[in-house]
């Protein structure tokens, strides 16, 4: 596999031009990271840079036969050229738009991208780390292409469909990602668990949603789940809606908890009343206390920001959204924590296990030894094995 990453107007100045913004990296010094990031993929990956238009689309065009997939940070030709929109349409290769900074937190300009209708995904605000994402999504696209189903109006309600070798109907894995519930976080983080869990005979059903700085939050993040996992009663495809076991990594496993809870929730609630109720729930490190997280401030006041309340101003909202203020989930429910997660303390999912069996719930705990935060949810890692054996048997639990 061969691929190209683009780089338009002014980022031959990394590491000079706004460092506080874009990073002390140098345009050399990211062209040997995109080496050695595509190396340890496997992968060939060529460079490009050019402050000129006509020359970015020249290079475009002569990639056609060349690569099987394109990264492209177009700079400010991201919000108004049209020409480089059809340049990347015209070759018809798959491609990732990313950007180093959050554009979705600076000037209402940046926010409008032209560009992306063409690509297939588009990675922001993570800094010059994007890339690497962004080259990890066309090697994992182009191992195992997903079926994009939409489950609503909007890039953001859409979810990846993948279906194992046989006949089903098949078990379903819903993957919901993490990222603290904000925007430059999204559903490509999971592409390989939800290809590792594909590879292992489940049905993926891997997620988006609106998060917060993109218009989501209270109640749209709930609704958007709530619709993303209901949709699995009418979808066309070979899969068993009543063997579904929702998996969530971070954010997304304190979805996952809320999601196998809302069969709990009052007539009227926002995601109340489930047509799919899952049978049982896998959190991997979860934001599982949404109150006992707001006291640590994960995430620089992450919880605050979904519900736009503190605990003691959003009592109802917390009551309806908080896993642990919902128990017994009333469903089996497995956790994976790693034990040097610097991200969210395993001290969190420890509490959350301690209430949950108290209050009734089954739940099976597991503290990898070594593992970090990000480590669940990477295949090749050691966490692994305990993710696979967690979700067979919630699943084996909740049958």
């Amino acid at each position: 596999m061969r691929l190209a990453v683009i780089n338009g107007p002014n980022l031959n100045l990394l590491g000079v031009r706004e460092p506080d913004i874009y990073g002390p990296t140098t345009l050399p010094e990211l062209d040997a990271l995109v080496a050695r990031w595509g190396h340890e993929l496997g992968v060939d990956v060529e460079t490009f840079q050019s402050n000129h238009e006509g020359d970015l689309i020249d290079h475009l065009h002569s990639l056609r036969s060349r690569v099987d997939g394109v990264v492209i940070n177009p700079g400010a030709l991201t919000h108004y050229s049209y020409a480089l929109h059809d340049a990347i349409e015209a070759v018809d290769l798959p491609t990732v738009e990313v950007h180093i900074s959050n554009i979705h937190a600076r000037e209402r300009w940046r926010r409008i991208s032209v560009v992306a209708p063409a690509c297939d995904h588009t990675i922001y605000g993570r800094g010059i780390d994007g890339y690497r994402w962004a080259i990890r999504r066309l090697v994992n696209q182009a191992a195992a292409d997903a079926r994009i189903v939409p489950y609503g109006d909007g890039p953001d309600r859409i979810a990846e469909l993948r279906i194992p070798a046989g006949s089903g109907p098949h078990r379903v894995a819903v993957v919901v990602h993490g990222g603290f519930w904000r925007g430059p976080w999204s559903r490509d983080t999971t592409d390989a668990a939800a290809i590792a869990l594909c590879e292992a005979g489940w049905a993926t059903w891997n997620i988006e949603y609106h998060r917060v700085g993109q218009g989501g939050g209270w109640p749209v993040t709930f609704v958007d789940v709530a619709t993303a996992i209901d949709r699995l009663a009418d979808l066309d495809a070979p899969i068993d809606p009543t063997r579904v076991v929702v998996v969530g990594h971070s954010a997304g496993g304190h979805l996952a908890l809320w999601a196998a809870a809302r069969h709990r929730l009052p007539s009227g609630v926002p995601g109340a009343e489930p047509a799919v109720r899952p049978a049982a729930a896998v959190g991997l490190a979860p934001v599982a206390d949404l109150t006992m997280a707001h006291r640590l401030d994960l995430g620089d006041g992450a919880v605050e920001d979904l519900l736009r309340r503190a605990p003691a101003e959003g009592r109802d909202r917390y009551d309806v959204t908080d896993p642990a203020r919902l128990l017994p989930l009333g469903v089996p429910v497995a956790i994976v924590h790693g034990a040097d997660d610097d991200v969210v303390p395993p001290s969190v999912s420890s509490a959350f296990a301690d209430a949950a069996t108290a209050a009734g719930d089954v739940v099976d705990l597991t503290i990898v030894d070594g593992a970090g935060h990000m480590d669940l949810i990477e295949p090749s890692g050691e966490a692994w094995p305990s993710v696979m054996r967690s979700l067979e048997l919630s699943l084996r639990r909740g049958a």
